[in-house]
């Protein structure tokens, strides 16, 4: 082969675009430090885009999944317009995954789940943390966590109301593969007659 990149065509894709993530991910795993980081985009109701590194906890058939604080700058915009954007990287096999869909909010039975499997110390910062608003110190924020770790000795952490888990459902898919000379497989997935469309795209 004449470079270090795995050409990547319709014909090479799985039917489910599912499955092909599935496969692209678990190719990663041995190659990547932190395989669960994806970046999240969301929009507010003003129009405005932020961008952000979240974990991905949750992929199925039908939905990719990641936990915040739902009074976060992220839980707002989501709130707001009920739509976001994944993107996941492998820079070491040269491979992209562009993920776009409607979100929606976990069960409270789903989030509760993936609390109680948190380390302790996530959970108190749960608690501790008001996210995206102002922070008069690093100081303040270490002795309100002391405080709610001292408070909760010995007790079960129970799940804030305001943290728990988001979903997106996708209604596009793209895989991308880097290939020499900026000359890139782009492979597109979108809904159709109840299954998925696939083409091939420009660079």
């Amino acid at each position: 082969m004449s470079e270090r990149w795995v050409p990547f065509d319709v014909t090479d894709a799985d039917v489910n675009p599912f499955r092909q993530f599935v496969k692209w991910f678990d190719e990663a795993q041995p190659e990547m430090r932190e395989r669960e980081a994806i970046a999240l985009t969301t929009v507010s109701a003003e129009g405005r885009p932020s961008t952000r590194m979240v974990l991905l906890r949750h992929y199925d058939e039908t939905s990719f999944g990641w936990f915040t604080n739902y009074e976060s700058r992220k839980g707002r915009d989501l709130a707001a317009t009920g739509v976001a954007a994944l993107l996941w990287y492998c820079e070491p096999l040269g491979r992209q995954i562009r993920i776009e869909g409607r979100v929606e909010r976990m069960s409270a039975e789903a989030s509760d789940a993936y609390f109680a499997s948190r380390p302790r110390g996530h959970q108190i910062g749960a608690w501790a943390s008001k996210q995206s608003e102002p922070l008069e110190s690093r100081a303040a924020f270490d002795a309100r966590y002391d405080t709610l770790e001292t408070s909760y000795e010995g007790h079960g952490i129970p799940r804030p109301d305001y943290w728990g888990g988001f979903t997106l459902v996708p209604d596009l898919f793209e895989f991308w593969q880097h290939r020499k000379a900026r000359l890139h497989d782009r492979v597109i997935y979108t809904p159709a007659d109840g299954g998925w469309h696939l083409e091939r795209q420009n660079p």
